[in-house]
């Protein structure tokens, strides 16, 4: 299959790429980009005037509810959505049920997601077994099977002894550990931000410190073991400058930050607002403006859908009892690009941040058009908007903060392996 697209805006960060150009693709590869390979006679043409064309979406961080929780999300509704929002490749958490601690299961898992056809899923494998921080999984085996990482989701190490034995197994290996900064006993029973808001509508807090606690210990044991450390969501102006001071310290360190933390804050939940029940919570203003300040200095590295399809049953119960999450495979891009508009930051650097960074940071091929790789691409119209609801939305999860609100940025169409497997209805 040879496909032709034309007169569209390409923007490729990692090949430095910002013109109208042409998009030449065939056998599933990046043929060419500009000027037409030599014998190429396409099968289809694909008319991109007005519209922009960028590598497939990469999200570090989607949950897609398979296997043990169909009820609330299934492969297919989550592999549809993700599409539908130009995500052509996402990394899932393991906290599955079963957990992915298993070789078995990660084959499993992406065999069923290979057989979909659509977008590529790369697990992550539980750090230690059961995700029940006693005893290190067979991190070697679930690499063998599939796993690009591993992490242990929304559930900390408490036995430091055991983090350092992980991270030291990491290190050995070269494995990347995706870490959620959170000291659970700071944490623990915690469902708001402990400020203002949570004292006022009589939430359980859960203090910045929580956050500090726990990276400054992550960041220690890295700088000891030579651990590679990719710490999930940060959520504090305190966690930025310690990631910041990493850095330049030389560690091994990367980070993101979710969608939802760079638009909402913790008075955002108004009057009890389930699907801004979130982990990390909410945080102030000035922690949002501190996330934002460092994703443009480059600080923070990527930015994540945190992905958490829930069923519409589980959010109808009060706040502090209803489940943690919100869907946002669809929402990565429109968000991405109403940040970029807001801190006037250019579309370049924008999808940088959900492309080519994000596929560096999970250590796969994606997020990029350079010639022969992979024809995953995403094509988009920066300028039309589109209202945030249930019925616009192809994930299982209708969960979401910004219901009712309008985003610019509409997925046209979505390619895999140079095959088209989303395209926007007339």
């Amino acid at each position: 299959m040879k496909i032709h697209i034309k007169n569209g805006r390409v923007i490729d960060p990692k090949n430095n790429i910002d013109s109208k150009l042409d998009v030449f693709i065939a056998a599933g590869k990046i043929a060419a980009i500009g000027s037409v390979p030599e014998g190429f006679i396409a099968n289809q043409t694909i008319d991109a005037e007005g519209l922009t064309v960028c590598p497939g979406l990469v999200d570090l961080s989607a949950r897609l509810r398979e296997p043990g929780d169909e009820y609330k999300a299934t492969l297919t509704s989550e592999l549809q959505a993700a599409v539908s929002g130009g995500v052509t490749s996402l990394a899932c958490p393991p906290d599955t049920d079963p957990v992915l601690d298993e070789p078995g299961l990660v084959e499993m898992l992406k065999h069923r997601a290979k057989q979909h056809g659509l977008a590529h899923v790369y697990p992550l494998g539980a750090a230690t077994r059961q995700l029940q921080g006693n005893a290190l999984s067979e991190m070697n085996e679930l690499h063998a099977a599939g796993c690009v990482g591993f992490s242990q989701a929304k559930v900390a190490i408490k036995d430091t002894q055991v983090l350092w034995r992980v991270m030291e197994y990491a290190a050995t290996f070269g494995f990347t550990l995706f870490l959620h900064a959170e000291e659970p006993f700071l944490a623990e029973k915690g469902v708001a931000h402990d400020g203002e808001v949570a004292t006022r509508l009589g939430l359980k807090g859960i203090p910045s410190a929580a956050e500090a606690l726990a990276l400054a210990t992550i960041l220690r044991i890295s700088k000891e073991t030579g651990a590679k450390v990719h710490i999930s969501r940060l959520s504090t102006a305190e966690g930025v400058e310690m990631i910041r001071a990493a850095k330049k310290e030389g560690l091994k360190i990367s980070c993101d930050v979710s969608c939802n933390h760079l638009h909402l804050t913790e008075h955002d939940i108004g009057y009890f607002d389930a699907n801004c029940h979130l982990k990390p919570p909410l945080r102030t203003q000035r922690d949002k403006e501190a996330l934002s300040a460092g994703l443009k200095d480059g600080t923070i590295d990527a930015i994540c859908s945190d992905h958490t399809p829930v069923d519409d049953d589980a959010k109808l119960a009060p706040f502090a009892e209803a489940e943690i999450g919100a869907t946002g495979l669809e929402l990565l891009l429109p968000l991405t690009l109403k940040w970029a508009m807001e801190n006037k930051v250019s579309l370049m650097q924008a999808i940088k941040l959900i492309t080519e960074k994000s596929a560096l940071i999970l250590g796969v091929t994606g997020g990029n058009l350079s010639p022969n790789s992979d024809a995953d691409l995403c094509i988009f119209d920066a300028n039309e908007y589109w209202k945030i609801c249930p019925a616009a939305l192809k994930s299982q999860g209708k969960n979401t903060p910004f219901t009712g609100l309008e985003l610019a940025g509409k997925v046209r169409l979505t390619l895999v392996h140079g095959q088209v497997v989303y395209q926007q209805k007339p």
